[in-house]
């Protein structure tokens, strides 16, 4: 088992404002690893396959998570804090499918900084796009799942206040000390 203390998670329902924290700790020189599930989803629609969430979901949530594990070994050796938009925490369970045997090991064996910032449903920045197409009740169902999952993969949830991005990386960076 590998648990890099450095690498800390982003994660939320769709639409929440983890990506442009993201986009904004880069731009303010912190590193970053930007969101495997759009990568997957863009590639499955350009190779026509069917990983992804409306066709297959069981197949994109493996396909996310061993790009999410294939990142982690890559970045291993890395010292330096990173913050992840999403992790591979995120495929376990995701759309209500049963995780699978590999999902499970990838969760075990690869563990992130035990606390996890989790970014609520926030209406007034919400928006869907050709890879985002859960609707809002998903969005609010996602929350709550991932507030109730977090703790039983050991994973302490550390909710992000809705505020602007300075303040809410003000309160990351606070917290990572």
């Amino acid at each position: 088992m590998l648990h890099k203390h450095n690498f800390h998670v982003f994660t939320g329902g769709p639409g929440v404002g983890k990506t442009a924290l993201i986009g904004y700790l880069k731009s303010h020189g912190e590193h970053i690893v930007e969101e495997s599930a759009r990568t997957v989803i863009r590639e499955q629609v350009a190779a026509g396959g069917t990983g992804v969430p409306w066709i297959d979901p069981t197949l994109f949530a493996d396909l996310t998570a061993a790009r999410d594990a294939a990142v982690f070994d890559r970045m291993s050796g890395e010292t330096a804090r990173v913050f992840f938009d999403r992790g591979i925490m995120d495929s376990y369970g995701a759309n209500g499918v049963t995780p699978s045997a590999e999902v499970i090991e990838a969760v075990r064996t690869r563990r992130y900084s035990t606390r996890v910032f989790v970014f609520p449903p926030w209406r007034e920045i919400y928006e869907i796009d050709a890879e985002r197409r859960q609707d809002w009740d998903e969005a609010e169902q996602t929350f709550d799942r991932i507030l109730q999952q977090l703790p039983v993969l050991g994973y302490e949830p550390v909710i992000v206040p809705k505020s602007d991005l300075a303040t809410r990386a003000a309160f990351v960076l606070a917290a990572v000390g």
